[in-house]
């Protein structure tokens, strides 16, 4: 039996899965910003879904970044009174199992790659435009080796007169958008801004594909995949008027698993380590 989560900024995700195949009605709850109080409140979802069994391991993905080992955050923007914490040993001590912890959007990206719209790939890239923008690469259905993870978002795509840098997130994020407009993105309806962020978005995302060379590309996030939100075609339009490298750009669709793709990730990393022995 194995425990699946996704830890996220906001919300908490676990389910249960007793073959590493697929997995039960999952629990989600919302993720406390105090690190203790979140360890408390992951034991307690956890020990409501076992009812007294025990697991073999738990497997999920938490916003990073990471330090090389995945043991601890350190400079988390969206729980930074999570940074530099025993992570991976407060939930090992909550679940009474080894834990394995990826980056929440590489986990999310597993899971497209084998039951979403990048299933198949050989090549393939997820980025996710919400509160801040995420990615990552895989290659052959597995997630591409890093030393610190990737961090897509935060590519330079501007300087200041000041000379301070603009990353892609500072631009098109929903953070960003608020931060312009005063309104959450489910506020904004004027297509107008939809359509200068898809603009926008569609520069640092031909960055990505310039440096990974994917043959496809899934986009989610409630930015991408929200109403109202960035469409898709909108975004293809202007990668093809930008592209003057490529004889053709990879293929761009639509996230397809929802809320509980870094589940479905989680399982496919459980069966992938399943084949290595």
């Amino acid at each position: 039996m194995y425990l699946l989560f996704d830890i996220g900024g906001t919300k908490m995700r676990l389910a249960l899965s007793k073959d590493g195949e697929v997995f039960n009605e999952p629990k989600v709850v919302p993720t406390p910003k105090d690190f203790t109080e979140a360890m408390k409140v992951f034991k307690e979802v956890a020990d409501g879904l076992l009812e007294g069994r025990s697991i073999e391991k738990a497997v999920g993905g938490m916003r990073g970044p990471f330090n090389k080992d995945k043991t601890i955050i350190v400079n988390s923007s969206a729980l930074p009174l999570w940074d530099n914490k025993p992570l991976k040993e407060e939930l090992e001590k909550a679940v009474g199992a080894p834990v394995f912890i990826e980056n929440d959007t590489a986990i999310v990206g597993l899971g497209e790659m084998h039951s979403g719209a990048g299933k198949g790939a050989e090549i393939g890239v997820y980025i996710t435009v919400s509160t801040g923008v995420g990615g990552a690469r895989f290659v052959d259905g597995k997630i591409d080796k890093s030393t610190f993870g990737f961090e897509p978002g935060h590519q330079i795509v501007d300087i200041e007169e000041d000379g301070d840098p603009v990353s892609l997130e500072d631009l098109v994020s929903g953070t960003a958008l608020e931060e312009r407009t005063g309104k959450k993105a489910y506020e904004v309806t004027d297509p107008a801004i939809w359509d200068e962020l898809a603009k926008t978005f569609a520069y640092g995302l031909y960055n990505i594909i310039l440096q990974w060379s994917p043959s496809i590309v899934v986009l989610g996030g409630p930015m991408i995949v929200g109403d109202p939100s960035m469409d898709v075609e909108v975004i293809k339009k202007y990668l093809n008027e930008i592209n003057t490298k490529f004889p053709e750009l990879p293929e761009i669709k639509e996230a397809e698993l929802g809320d509980f793709g870094g589940l479905h990730g989680a399982l496919a990393f459980i069966k992938q380590q399943k084949k290595v022995k």
